[in-house]
C-alpha cells in the first residue's frame, strides 16, 4: 500500500475519532498523518515522504496555472477576427521512460486546452500531439518539457 493511501486512511480514521467530518478537519488529519508517516518513515525510494508531496502539490499547481493560461491563450485565438491558425502534429522527444510518468504527460497535455496528445511511439521515445497553433514548435516543446515534464521527473524520481 502506498503511504499516500495510508496518509489518507488515517485521516479518515482521525476523523472518525475525533467526530467530526468536516473537510477541514480531514485535511488537517491529513497533514498531521503526513506528519507523522514523515518521522516515522523518514525516507521512500531516495526522496523524503514530505518532500514529495511538496513536489506533488507543485506539479498540481503548475498544472492549474498552465490550464488557466492556455484557456485563456484559447479563448483569445478564438474571439480574434482573423484566426491565423496553424493546426498540426508535432514530435515531442520524451524524457520520462515509466508507462506511468508518460501516461500522466500525456493526460496533462490532453486536459490542456489547445493540445491533444495523440500517440506513443513503438519504443516509448516519442509523444506525438496535436495543437491548435504549431506557428512556434519548438518554443512549445521547449515549454512542455521545462514544465509538466521536468515537474513530473522530480516528483517521481
Amino acid at each position: 500500500m502506498t503511504l499516500f493511501a495510508v496518509t489518507l486512511i488515517m485521516a479518515l480514521i482521525w476523523t472518525a475519532v475525533t467526530g467530526s467530518f468536516t473537510l477541514l478537519n480531514l485535511g488537517f488529519g491529513f497533514v498531521l498523518s503526513m506528519l507523522v508517516l514523515g518521522l516515522l518513515r523518514e525516507r521512500i525510494d531516495g526522496v523524503g515522504y514530505v518532500t514529495r508531496t511538496w513536489r506533488f502539490l507543485s506539479l498540481v499547481l503548475l498544472f492549474l496555472v498552465e490550464l488557466m493560461k492556455s484557456a485563456w491563450k484559447v479563448a483569445v485565438m478564438v474571439m480574434s477576427p482573423n484566426m491565423n491558425l496553424q493546426p498540426g502534429v508535432f514530435a515531442f522527444p520524451l524524457t520520462v521512460k515509466t508507462d506511468f510518468e508518460i501516461t500522466l504527460l500525456a493526460n496533462l497535455i490532453t486536459l490542456t486546452p489547445g493540445t491533444l496528445s495523440v500517440d506513443v511511439s513503438e519504443d516509448r521515445s516519442i509523444l506525438y500531439v496535436h495543437a491548435v497553433d504549431c506557428s512556434d514548435v519548438e518554443g512549445t516543446i521547449r515549454d512542455i518539457a521545462d514544465g509538466f515534464e521536468r515537474k513530473i521527473l522530480e516528483t517521481f524520481e
